[in-house]
Formats: C-alpha cells, sequence, structure tokens
C-alpha cells in the first residue's frame, strides 16, 4: 500500500493518519511475510535434505538392487525353512529315544537300523507310531530288548570240594568230618 492511494481513500486525512494506517499494513504484512518466510526456510531446507539423499542413490541400478532384496528375501525363507525342519527334527529325536528307553531295548542304535525313520518322521501321530513300529521289532527280535521273564530254570554251582572262601578253625573241622578227603590246611 501506498501512501498515495491511502490519500485518495481518505481525502482530508491528515500525515499522521497516514502513517498510522500504513504503519498497522506494514505490521500485518510483517506478520504474514515472517510467516512466510519461515515456511520458505522450511521448505528449502526439506528440498536440500530430499536433493543430497536422491545424490546417494545415484548410479545405484535400481533393478539390481531389487533382485538383491529377493535374494536377501529368498535366504531369509529358506533359513526359516532350515530352521522348522532342525526344530522338527530335534522333537521327533525326543520322542523317539523317549519310547526307545521306555520300551527296554538293549541297544538304541541297534532298534534305530530296524526302523523306517523316514515313514515315521511323516507320521502324523508320531508317538503312537513310534510304539507300534517299537512293539513290531519287539515281536520280531525280542533278543533286542531287556526281558521281563523270570529264570526258569536256574543253575547252582556243582564243584564243591574246595569252597573259594577261607573257613574257620570250627567250620573247617566241620567240613572234613563231613568230606574226609579234604585238606583242613586249604579250608584255612
Amino acid at each position: 500500500m501506498k501512501r498515495e492511494d491511502v490519500s485518495k481513500i481518505f481525502e482530508g486525512a491528515t500525515d499522521e493518519q497516514i502513517n498510522a494506517i500504513l504503519d498497522l499494513n506494514s505490521a500485518d504484512i510483517g506478520k504474514a511475510k515472517h510467516k512466510l518466510e519461515v515456511e520458505r526456510d522450511n521448505y528449502k531446507d526439506s528440498l536440500e535434505i530430499a536433493q543430497n539423499a536422491l545424490k546417494e542413490f545415484e548410479g545405484i541400478d535400481v533393478k539390481d538392487l531389487q533382485g538383491k532384496v529377493a535374494q536377501l528375501t529368498n535366504d531369509l525363507a529358506q533359513k526359516e525353512t532350515e530352521y522348522k525342519d532342525k526344530l522338527s527334527d530335534m522333537e521327533f529325536n525326543s520322542v523317539l529315544d523317549s519310547a526307545i528307553a521306555s520300551s527296554g531295548a538293549r541297544n538304541s542304535k541297534a532298534l534305530k537300523a530296524l526302523l523306517d525313520i523316514n515313514a515315521l518322521k511323516a507320521s502324523k501321530n508320531r508317538s503312537e507310531d513310534i510304539k507300534t513300529a517299537i512293539e513290531a521289532v519287539k515281536s520280531e527280535n525280542d533278543y533286542l530288548f531287556v526281558s521281563k521273564e523270570p529264570i526258569q530254570n536256574p543253575v547252582g554251582a556243582t564243584d564243591t570240594s574246595a569252597p573259594n572262601k577261607k573257613m574257620t578253625l570250627s567250620e573247617a573241622m566241620a567240613y572234613k568230618n563231613a568230606h574226609p578227603e579234604a585238606d583242613v590246611n586249604t579250608l584255612i
């Protein structure tokens, strides 16, 4: 706003009145101007930051970068699958070893060799299928398992002519009376 424009609008206004109107106008414009300058400076800073960030990407092949991202994603998926397989194998081996231990097997390696491990791993109901497979091996190869039957016909020692332990003199004399051919000196 110019002084001439104000004097045309307010005919007969004094210089003081015109100065007051111009001062008020300048204050309003100054506030708006300052606000706009701050916004402009912020936009300049943002533009400069964005341009610097774009400069970092100069010379980078986007397709190569996308290929690397795809490769890393694929590697990550493979590692996760490998981890899940190892975890599944550990769980299977734990169930298998527990079933073998409770079955009374004398040699777990020999028993594992007779089991179809791959079929048991693929089973939906692992623990029951493992027990069934162990029972099948037990019925065919019972010598691999500890027997739960009591001994039917134990055999005792047959040679009583020279007992292994040393006797007291009174025991040796009693033995000599029962076995006259025994030498008392070897019994004591």
